[in-house]
């Protein structure tokens, strides 16, 4: 508390005014928490999620996700292509909440929803999207950019169908999954995200199920096609290393309403205590020695200290 004090008397002198009131801003500004499944074994006030509990909260694996995407250190690719997008909205088949987030499943016995290009071999099917968010705004996305988080992220997942027969084997090997990931970030309201954010008041609980049919996801995704990619793994039980991760440089904008429904959803099931499903991300994982490459080109973020006046005429708003 002395220490404080000296620092407060310091810092309210005239010169050093401004200093105490960003010091003041830091002081109070939130903090994003640890998800709920690994500040488990620091803290003994916070229940371990099912989903957990039969898991090693530090896998050994060296390409664990999400990560922390440095503009500084990815690396401009000009061999990866455009990456393709195609769904058909009539394979979309429901929404349900598994206790942990909740899914809109497709029909993937066919190729009728696919993407390919980018950094992919082959077309992959669109199996299910869902969303991580935060119990607040300031945080809740899985990977972050230059350290900053954004309030959700959307995660399209899809599955190599020319290299194995079901999702599941899929899931287990290298490269058998294709992840797409979109920030959401504070703006307008999403007149196609409010068609999904309708359906949530059914399926408040753990296993409730509603049907949903005729949605195209691809409504979701930003309009530029930028994108950094990386070799990675589930973020969620078995956490396997199978993902190549897409993760789109813009992100699409939602309201907060939109958001805090997504916060009226239950981890729990009916008849049970209700635990508010947030926070339902995992923490940064390190970067080990991959790399992770951009399809743009993003040489003025290197030379903003070089030449801020010209980067400044170069970025749009």
């Amino acid at each position: 508390m002395a220490v404080m004090n000296s620092l407060r008397v310091i810092l309210q002198a005239s010169t050093c005014k401004s200093l105490w009131r960003r010091f003041q801003i830091l002081r109070f500004m939130p903090v994003r928490p640890c998800s709920l499944y690994t500040c488990t074994y620091k803290s003994r006030n916070r229940a371990l999620h099912p989903l957990w509990e039969s898991v090693d909260l530090v896998p050994g694996g060296d390409r664990q996700s999400p990560i922390n995407i440095r503009w500084k250190d990815s690396v401009y690719d000009p061999g990866l292509k455009p990456l393709t997008i195609s769904y058909d909205p009539a394979t979309c088949l429901h929404v349900w909440n598994n206790g942990y987030s909740f899914l809109v499943e497709f029909e993937d016995s066919t190729d009728k929803s696919v993407i390919e290009g980018g950094p992919l071999e082959h077309n992959y099917r669109l199996k299910q999207f869902h969303f991580h968010w935060g119990a607040i705004d300031a945080w809740g996305s899985e990977h972050t950019v230059d350290s900053k988080c954004y309030p959700a992220e959307l995660h399209l997942v899809h599955w190599n169908a020319v290299k194995f027969e079901t999702f599941e084997d899929a899931a287990l090997e290298e490269n058998g999954l294709a992840v797409i990931g979109v920030f959401l970030k504070l703006g307008k309201h999403h007149k196609e995200l409010q068609k999904l954010v309708n359906t949530l008041p059914s399926i408040k609980h753990k296993d409730t199920l509603m049907e949903f049919g005729s949605f195209d996801p691809s409504c979701l995704m930003p309009a530029c096609p930028d994108y950094w990619t990386y070799s990675g793994s589930l973020t969620t039980p078995p956490l396997s290393e199978s993902v190549i991760w897409i993760i789109k440089k813009q992100p699409v904008e939602v309201d907060h309403d939109q958001l805090e429904q997504f916060r009226t959803l239950l981890f729990t099931s009916e008849g049970e205590k209700e635990k508010r499903m947030v926070d339902n991300f995992r923490p940064l994982q390190p970067l080990m020695n991959r790399t992770v490459r951009s399809s743009f080109r993003h040489d003025y973020v290197l030379n903003i200290q070089k030449n801020p006046k010209k980067v400044a005429s170069q970025v749009t708003p």
